[in-house]
């Protein structure tokens, strides 16, 4: 069996490209199609001889453009159709935004490993369109438009898919609302190897996300100005200069980390806190596979990994006062939230479980196509 895998754009890592290692794991062999590489953004994780990574046409755009992605918008549509995958017999796509559109041979099975239908042009249009200032001027005319065209695109290229997996109940329920069509769940799987005996935490609680608006650091960040209690917050993104001048002395930015130093921060802080709404959100897994708890906004995938009263704390309400309520609650109820309970919560999204999960839906849906 020739197996293709199709992800949309590896320019940075986070939880998809964390499950598109895992899925290059299964099948060493396969080459990944992207839109569009850059190994300085991912960290030269995809660097190596071992992937074998074929970009998109895109990939003869200027640096300037390829850098602001924004504005290939119009383009990425095209270039995910355009790539030939005729020669393969399962194609396996790692999608949030456009990979599940690519176009096979009607042999050919196609499954897609879904992170979630396109959010700016679903359930997070209006907010989306909030936080970039689109509004009803000429330019913003253009992209409302340009957004309804992709939507339309969006939900008939869905159709081209064969089999959908998810990564969470959360996410389940969009593909049904969005692509009116049904999907199995496989929770993505951890990369963090549990550690041994947990060490008592040092007095800090930590941060682990891209600096992006929709991650809700900013939350956060106001939630520990008031509290004055000490904040880690490890990641890049956009947001990153005004999350500073926003913050005073109690919390501390430490830009990109590696691996090593994730697993150090992680293993030494007193919770993670995790202020936005995630599709899924592996990190309070990570968090939870080196005996930390999770003090998480009760929405998203996290209500399905975070164990409340357990293995973390929930806030209803996605502002300050609410997080700092959950916090102070977790220091009073110490005895609640064992590293034992943390880790073995963690156990259940193994990445043994995932390769051995995936390994077995591909067989039975690849031999099912195959005699239907």
């Amino acid at each position: 069996m020739k197996v293709a895998l199709v992800h949309d754009f590896l320019i940075k890592n986070g939880g998809a490209e964390r499950v598109l290692e895992l899925l290059h794991q299964v099948f060493p062999e396969a080459p990944i199609y992207t839109l569009l590489f850059d190994p300085v953004g991912t960290k030269g994780v995809f660097s190596s001889s071992d992937y074998n990574i074929i970009e998109s046409k895109l990939a003869k755009y200027p640096k300037f453009l390829k850098n602001r992605s924004k504005l290939l918008l119009p383009k990425f549509a095209q270039a995910i159709e355009e790539f030939d995958l005729s020669e393969y017999d399962m194609v396996i796509s790692n999608s949030n935004s456009f990979a599940h559109g690519v176009i096979t041979k009607p042999q050919t099975v196609h499954i897609c490993y879904c992170h979630s239908p396109i959010r700016y042009l679903w359930d997070w249009q209006a907010e989306y369109a909030k936080e970039n200032n689109i509004g009803f001027g000429l330019l913003s005319i253009y992209i409302r438009k340009l957004f309804s065209q992709i939507r339309v695109w969006d939900y008939y290229s869905s159709r081209r898919v064969d089999h959908w997996i998810a990564n969470s109940k959360n996410v389940q329920k969009r593909i049904k609302k969005y692509y009116h069509a049904d999907s199995d769940i496989i929770y993505p799987a951890s990369q963090l190897s549990a550690i041994g005996k947990v060490e008592k935490n040092k007095d800090y609680y930590l941060i682990l996300s891209r600096l992006s608006s929709y991650k809700k650091i900013d939350l956060a960040v106001e939630a520990f100005n008031i509290s004055g209690k000490k904040l880690k917050v490890v990641g890049e993104g956009s947001e990153a200069s005004r999350l500073k001048k926003m913050a005073r002395e109690n919390i501390e930015f430490l830009g990109y980390q590696s691996n090593l130093e994730v697993k150090k921060y992680l293993s030494e802080c007193k919770a993670l806190v995790f202020p936005g709404e995630e599709d899924f959100g592996l990190t309070p897994i990570e968090a939870m596979s080196v005996g930390r708890p999770v003090i998480a906004y009760a929405k998203g995938g996290v209500a399905e990994s975070v164990i409340n009263n357990r293995t973390g704390v929930f806030f209803e309400n996605s502002n300050a006062i609410s997080l700092n309520q959950a916090i102070d609650y977790f220091e009073k109820n110490p005895d609640l939230f064992k590293p034992e309970y943390c880790q073995k919560r963690a156990n259940d999204f193994s990445k043994v479980s995932f390769i051995n999960n995936f390994k077995s839906y591909v067989k039975n849906k690849y031999k099912y196509c195959r005699n239907d």
